[in-house]
């Protein structure tokens, strides 16, 4: 049996009560409720009735719902509704019940989700662009995990070709203390790979995921092209095909690409996008339901191409997603960064982090949506005050902590208060919105929304803390549960953004 947060409950329990529908919102002016809705307007069209007519009609019926402490009719036909205290009050107690799985589980129709990430040539360390694919995947990964369903992700990388073939005769020169060949790799990672025979590709991967660990990106499965590409002729013969000008063409055009694509050259090799194709059926014969994409801001014309294979193999267009991310900036000072000693032209995933620690690293690359370009103050976001934003969220969660530490134990349980203050009806109301904060961020692939929420969080419970006293108080079983809730709320927006919830700070 499916749980409802409590404003879906709420809802439905309204619903019931007017016959209709009904969806609230939250108001920007706590002065017109708690909550809002449109509900009157909407009858009044299909109804063909008078909105004002409609809404006093259902402001009637609304306001006899359990836990509705009035409904006011506004402008044309809104309605406002507050809730009573004790209403609020009883909800804290259910997300204190709920815990870690409070808002999780939103999926309707869980699928069988595979995110592709990083996929960077294995030639040198993770650089910081790579790093923005990494989190904000496996941030993605982690909002369809907590909605619901089963993901996996995969990185796949190049293990064959002329890019590999420079990257290894740069190894192979330095062995023998001479330059790379002309635009082949340098740095003091070729000298250390260099210093161990063998192919230098393994140690490079092993480097790659120690730093994808370092920065809590767990990859499930690596995908090697040499083995996709030894499948590109069965997954071709799958394709609906036509010869050209001695090339064999694929007919995307028919399926919404800008124009056919060769998947056979001339000469008889196997073009990228034969690889493409056999990619796509090895990742579909998997049995994943739906194939996520993260790709840099250079690869918008592959979304048509992949979805037009995706129905040339016989599957919905639309379970193919492209997530196209943009650059990343660092400045100090209000000019351009540079942290590596190794290669200056690249700053690296490993400096980024020793600079300003996973927890900052990860943050910054999170807090803005993936299709705006983020520019990073590296001193700010190396500072451990409240004025960066990640520590300033992570300090509410550890002062929590640091109150429930110096409680009674006998008082942890929750009475219910005659009244609340204004601080403590709104964070209540704002922890209360987070099942659908976390619903929309993973419905848009949009991890940013939790950490704009989490910083809001974070003010309404400083606000509280520094308005009212918890130990202590009159009603201190309440506030030390209302405590405890924020915690876990703040403690799950951290977590889905992969960054510690500490207990001391």
């Amino acid at each position: 049996m499916t749980v409802l947060d409590p404003i879906t409950a709420l809802a439905v329990a309204l619903s019931d009560a007017g016959g209709a529908p009904i969806a609230l919102e939250r108001p920007a002016d706590p002065r017109h409720g708690d909550y809002a809705t449109n509900v009157a307007l909407r009858l009044a069209g299909e109804t063909r009735r008078p909105p004002h007519e409609v809404a006093e009609e259902l402001r009637k019926k609304l306001a006899a719902v359990d836990g509705i402490a009035a409904v006011e009719i506004a402008g044309p036909g809104f309605l406002n509704l507050t809730v009573d205290d004790a209403w609020l009050a009883g909800r804290v107690e259910e997300v204190v019940r709920e815990g870690s799985s409070f808002g999780s589980g939103s999926a309707e129709s869980p699928e069988r989700v595979q995110v592709e990430l990083v996929s960077a040539n294995p030639t040198g360390p993770i650089t910081v662009a790579s790093a923005r694919n990494g989190a904000y995947g496996d941030a993605v990964a982690r909002l369809l995990a907590f909605a619901g369903h089963e993901v996996e992700r995969e990185y796949y990388y190049n293990d064959a070709g002329a890019q590999m073939d420079l990257f290894r005769a740069s190894v192979e020169a330095a062995r023998r203390g001479e330059e790379p060949p002309e635009n082949g790799y340098r740095g003091d990672y070729i000298a250390a790979l260099a210093r161990v025979e063998g192919d230098p590709v393994p140690g490079m991967l092993a480097r790659i995921e120690a730093s994808l660990e370092r920065f809590r990106i767990r990859v499930d499965t690596f995908e090697r092209q040499s083995e996709v590409e030894a499948e590109a002729g069965d997954a071709i013969a799958l394709l609906d095909t036509y010869e050209a000008d001695g090339a064999v063409w694929v007919r995307t055009s028919a399926y919404g690409d800008d124009k056919d694509r060769v998947v056979v050259r001339s000469n008889g090799e196997p073009t990228y996008f034969a690889f493409d194709a056999a990619y796509i059926r090895r990742k579909y014969g998997r049995g994943f339901d739906r194939l996520i994409y993260v790709l840099g801001a250079d690869h918008h014309g592959y979304v048509a191409r992949l979805q037009a294979l995706a129905e040339l193999l016989g599957h919905p267009r639309d379970s193919i997603e492209v997530l196209i991310y943009q650059l990343v900036n660092l400045t100090r000072g209000g000019t351009a960064a540079r942290m590596s000693k190794r290669r200056g032209d690249v700053v690296f995933l490993d400096d980024f982090v020793d600079e300003i620690g996973v927890d900052a690293a990860r943050w910054y690359l999170l807090s803005r949506g993936h299709d705006q370009t983020i520019e990073i103050d590296v001193d700010l976001a190396a500072e451990r005050s409240q004025k960066n934003p990640v520590y300033y969220v992570q300090y509410a969660h550890a002062r929590v902590a640091g109150i429930v530490r110096n409680a009674d134990s006998a008082s942890v349980a929750s009475e219910t208060p005659s009244s609340l203050a204004v601080e403590e009806r709104e964070l209540v109301k704002r922890l209360l919105e987070f099942p659908d904060v976390a619903r929309e961020a993973a419905a848009r692939r949009a991890p940013h929304g939790i950490a704009t929420y989490a910083i809001r969080v974070a003010d309404d419970f400083h606000r509280f803390y520094h308005e009212h006293k918890v130990l202590g108080s009159e009603t201190q079983g309440f506030r030390l549960a209302l405590c405890t809730a924020t915690q876990g709320v703040v403690a799950t927006c951290l977590d889905l953004l992969g960054i510690d919830a500490p207990d001391r700070m």
